[in-house]
């Protein structure tokens, strides 16, 4: 049985690690390509895009792949797209493997937005000193804010158009709620702008965030597809694939 898990999250790296145990399982992971050197999963990995749905209907055919995992990031939503269409096309199952979004609690400030856009638009007016999560592909987004100061937390550095005054922190989660308090001090942040991806690795910096009583920036999920079967947990998405060996 081929499995394809298009991944690049820690839980998809998780799937892999419980399925490639299993007899009768070639487990082949799909990464996007985006990080320099990302931590690989066990079984075949391949790296890059299909060519859209298509290319990937394609190599689904091509692969005999019979079960489709989409664990990518939340806000790869463009690939979760092309997964259900390539799957309908390709006749191979899909399953969507989506970790919960974070919720605010008793004493958080979060300021809820839509786009990066909408982000930079309401930064100026709820602190100066930003402690930026979003990653390294939107920072054009904030490129035009002179008055900011941004500590932009990546893996990779940063591509493109960046805002003018900006220190770059290299690091690669999990994080921990003693290193972010220690971030949001040394740094003197007074807002904090994340995007919703959810899990644990990096929900520290809200709970930081929510002793210091500073301001944060969420920026929503984007929608994903509809009619896909989903799943919160690597686990689930194992005994979702041991169901067909069976």
């Amino acid at each position: 049985m081929h499995v394809l898990i298009l991944g690049g999250t820690t839980e998809a790296r998780r799937v892999a690690e419980l399925l490639h145990p299993e007899p009768g399982v070639r487990l082949t992971s799909s990464l996007a390509g985006r990080v320099a050197s990302p931590r690989l999963p066990p079984g075949e990995v391949r790296v890059g895009g299909f060519g859209g749905a298509e290319g990937l209907a394609g190599w689904l055919r091509e692969q005999h792949v019979d079960a489709l995992i989409d664990a990518t990031h939340p806000f790869a939503g463009t690939i979760s797209f092309h997964a259900a269409e390539a799957a309908a096309m390709a006749h191979v199952p899909l399953l969507a493997l989506r970790r919960p979004g974070w919720v605010p609690g008793e004493g958080d400030d979060w300021h809820d937005v839509g786009s990066l856009e909408e982000a930079a638009r309401v930064l100026p007016m709820l602190g100066h000193r930003v402690f930026l999560t979003t990653g390294r592909m939107g920072l054009a987004a904030f490129a035009d804010l002179e008055t900011p100061w941004f500590l932009m937390r990546s893996v990779d550095p940063p591509e493109g158009p960046c805002p003018p005054r900006m220190e770059v922190l290299l690091d690669r989660g999990p994080f921990t709620l003693e290193g972010e308090r220690e971030v949001l001090r040394r740094h003197r942040i007074d807002v904090v702008v994340t995007k919703d991806s959810g899990g644990t690795a990096t929900a520290p910096k809200l709970a930081a965030a929510r002793e210091a009583v500073l301001p944060v920036v969420v920026v929503r999920r984007p929608a994903a597809p509809e009619g896909v079967p989903v799943v919160t947990g690597p686990e689930a998405a194992a005994e979702w694939v041991g169901a067909r060996l069976r």
